[in-house]
């Protein structure tokens, strides 16, 4: 069996029946990709979407697919907008019930100060659904903690170039997806007041670290996230999605299990997570994510959902309606997608 294929056979070893599958999902945050190794496109997404969870709107994310190969170099990422888009509308076209990539964000390389404005208007006409870039930040000092594919040096968003391209986002109304881990924190907060105007979310709730330095030091690093956190949720054009909490670096180590974990496991790890960022924003502000095929690591896309379910199901109605849809239609402007 190749690497796939085990992926596969560790998958299936656990499954559940599909908890309240009338609730409605809009998945903020997912990505569309092929390696040698890791195949995760529309075929094995729209599986995992009409698995049993009512998912009729998802939020694809930039993870360098399809750029254009040729042309200006500070272009080539409007290729993955216009690729994304193309296959949103044929599945559209096909009946599909879910809305795939009813929002698109996108990659413009921000470093370039006011001159990323050619790149974001390209973007915005290469789709009616995009809807802002993610510029991924998260980098460490540690050698056990891998930076973002970006490669992005200490500081970045307080860079000044970086902070006058950030700067044409609001012309052209677009958000900004954050990615950074528990310990640069405190670098959004300085951005989201510096731009009060422009929409920023939080990827991942913040990332957490569990790797490193900071494996067994789970109530440390907690304690750390929830105090930088609060200072965040003071800004109120900083929204989150909860999610991504299976990814390795969160160092719960799922994908060493013999089997993976039942959503009553994953709901157990992720719910103080959740909770603490649901009475910082509240539920108007937190939207939900599966980071598939990323946090597919841990289990099957049933199984998480099921395990977000379980992790919210102490809150109300209303709360459910907005973590579950209605905040990440409202914030990527989804309503006519």
């Amino acid at each position: 069996m190749n690497t796939q294929q085990q992926r596969e056979a560790w998958l299936a070893q656990t499954s559940e029946p599909i908890l309240e599958p009338e609730l409605q999902i809009c998945d903020a945050h997912h990505h569309l990709w092929e390696y040698p190794d890791n195949r995760y496109l529309m075929d094995e997404a729209l599986a995992d979407f009409s698995a049993g969870h009512r998912v009729v709107k998802t939020v694809y994310v930039e993870c360098m697919q399809h750029y254009w190969t040729g042309g200006a170099v500070e272009l080539r990422a409007v290729g993955e907008t216009e690729h994304i888009d193309a296959l949103s509308r044929s599945t559209q076209q096909a009946g599909e019930p879910c809305g795939v990539a009813a929002g698109i964000v996108g990659f413009a390389d921000l470093r370039l100060g006011e001159d990323v404005l050619p790149s974001l208007k390209m973007h915005c006409e290469s789709s009616s659904r995009f809807r802002g870039i993610r510029y991924t930040t998260a980098c460490h000092s540690s050698d056990k903690i891998r930076n973002s594919h970006t490669n992005p040096p200490p500081q970045l968003l307080a860079d000044r170039k970086f902070l006058d391209g950030f700067a044409a986002l609001e012309s052209l109304n677009l958000s900004f997806d954050a990615w950074l881990y528990h310990t640069q924190l405190d670098e959004l907060v300085t951005l989201a007041k510096t731009f009060p105007k422009i929409k920023i979310i939080l990827n991942h709730v913040g990332g957490p670290l569990g790797l490193g330095p900071y494996r067994g030091c789970r109530t440390e690093v907690f304690e750390a996230w929830r105090t930088s956190l609060t200072a965040i949720a003071n800004c109120d054009n900083v929204f989150v999605k909860l999610g991504g909490l299976n990814m390795s670096i969160a160092g719960f180590d799922w994908q060493k299990q013999p089997a993976p974990p039942t959503s009553i496991d994953l709901a157990e790890a992720i719910t103080p997570y959740f909770n603490t960022c649901i009475e910082l924003f509240g539920a108007q502000r937190c939207m939900l994510e599966s980071n598939f095929p990323v946090d597919r690591v841990a289990g099957s896309y049933a199984v998480l959902w099921n395990a977000y379910k379980r992790a919210t199901a102490k809150h109300t109605d209303a709360e459910r309606a907005s973590l579950f849809y209605q905040t990440a239609v409202d914030v990527y402007r989804l309503d006519n997608l």
